[in-house]
């Protein structure tokens, strides 16, 4: 199929910003379906940014080779970035760089329960929208956008450019690399090397494993949580506690707060929450406003509804993922508040990790709209192909990849599975950071990629 005949391009608006770099924001109308390109158009944004320090004019700037960052999730934007942090480390290796906000999110024809296109009159119509917005169309969306800006070079070379993949950003690289290798230039990947398989069984049978381990080291380091979680968790049961947005925070949402104990900080984070809404039941018998927000704010499904509906068929081909996370937690009891309350005060219970449930779509007030499709999505098997093994074991294109030996999101046994399927992979593996490294330590990891980027071995 050629791409390039699919798309058009609305106005531009360029601007500079404090930190000189140039600001170019795009947007592209891009088919729905690709099976369908003359028929229903989405609004894709990618804003790009140019280092002036790098390029002083027009022409300059033309010559600088693009990479484009993949945003993790799936269902996340991606904010105004800068000089600093990973965005100056890529700017100073002399890229121009491409962050596109994924089809669905930010200002990419965004999916909320509001915005759904009027002609969605059924719960399967919304099902079928949401299959849209999968790696597959994300990789066809750059595609297009990449025969638009560089497509014309004079150059083969030229018409290429380097992706950086972060998380799911990663999983979006590698079905690139399946389909449209064509177009790549190298790879760069963080904490991102996708599970290769059919369902995300394989995914949450080793990521469970990895949530234990973190809950044994927050209890450890904060052991009188142990009763403070529990006396939370007694309260939820006994209390409908309806949250700002409308949600309701129960006991098995309150456990997703373990969600953050896979990136720097989070168990601090946790039991802060803990710790505020522990002393709201001391001093006042109820949690207070601010506590709630807080808990609120640290959860993003409510404002990222694909992060929930999407996240376990972005694992699936000719398989439904069948609610993965929840019948794999339901095998172990001290996730059950139902089993722990019977249990002796010491026994504390499991927090829960990056987890998609049926049951929040009833805790979450904007996912509630959506409950029909999430159950029609996950026992849904006609997904189609994501990664072409044969075609990723002769791959020429360079990849580079970050990975994180404690990562409690991408499990690292299933990421050196999928190293050894990619030809031409070369890993910085590190048990020093997880899942945020690149937030975290920006220069060194960038500082890595572009070494293994050389592929000096000597």
């Amino acid at each position: 199929m050629q791409l390039s005949s699919l798309h058009s391009t609305t106005d531009v608006e360029t601007y500079c910003n404090k930190e000189q770099i140039k600001v170019v924001e795009r947007f592209f109308d891009l088919p729905l379906d690709y099976n369908d390109p003359s028929g229903e158009k989405i609004r894709v944004f990618a804003r790009n940014l140019i280092p002036k320090n790098k390029a002083k004019t027009e022409k300059e700037e033309n010559g600088l080779p693009y990479l484009v960052f993949l945003q993790g999730g799936p269902g996340f934007e991606v904010n105004l970035m800068g000089s600093s942090g990973y965005a100056g480390e890529i700017h100073e290796q002399g890229y121009q760089t491409l962050w596109l906000d994924p089809r669905g999110t930010g200002l990419s024809t965004p999916i909320s329960a509001d915005t759904l296109p009027v002609r969605l009159k059924s719960d399967q119509d919304i099902a079928n929208y949401f299959k849209h917005f999968r790696a597959d169309s994300i990789v066809k969306d750059c595609e297009s956008i990449r025969q638009i800006l560089i497509g014309d070079k004079p150059e083969k070379e030229d018409r290429k450019w380097t992706i950086m993949g972060q998380s799911f950003g990663g999983f979006c690289a590698i079905t690139y690399l399946s389909f449209h290798s064509e177009g790549l230039k190298e790879v760069f990947i963080t904490g991102g090397l996708a599970p290769l398989g059919d369902n995300p069984d394989p995914n949450y049978e080793r990521t469970v494993r990895k949530v234990i381990s973190r809950n044994k080291i927050y209890y450890n380091k904060y052991p009188k949580d142990v009763q403070r979680v529990r006396d939370i968790a007694a309260y939820l049961e006994a209390n409908t506690v309806v949250l700002p947005s409308g949600g309701h925070l129960t006991v098995r949402r309150f456990q997703q707060l373990g969600i953050d104990f896979g990136m720097a900080g989070g168990i601090d984070r946790v039991h802060q929450l803990v710790l505020r809404a522990a002393n709201d039941l001391e001093l006042f018998g109820k949690l207070s406003y601010k506590a709630l927000q807080n808990i609120e704010q640290s959860q993003s499904f409510d404002g990222n509804p694909i992060y929930a509906i999407l996240h376990e068929p972005v694992y699936c081909q000719g398989q439904a993922p069948r609610w993965s996370a929840d019948r794999i937690v339901q095998t172990i009891p001290q996730f059950s508040w139902t089993h722990v309350k019977e249990l002796s005060a010491a026994d504390p219970m499991y927090f829960t990790g990056e987890m998609i449930f049926p049951h929040m779509f009833d805790d979450y007030a904007t996912l509630r709209p959506l409950k029909g499709a999430a159950e029609i999505l996950a026992h849904d098997d006609s997904w189609g192909p994501l990664y072409d093994l044969e075609q990723l074991g002769r791959n020429e294109v360079k990849v580079s990849a970050t990975t994180y030996f404690e990562d409690m999101y991408v499990p690292f046994e299933l990421s050196q599975e999928t190293a050894a399927k990619i030809q031409n992979t070369e890993q910085y593996i590190t048990n020093q950071l997880v899942h945020s490294g690149i937030r975290e330590d920006p220069k060194d990891v960038m500082k890595r990629l572009f070494q293994l980027s050389r592929r000096e071995f000597a």
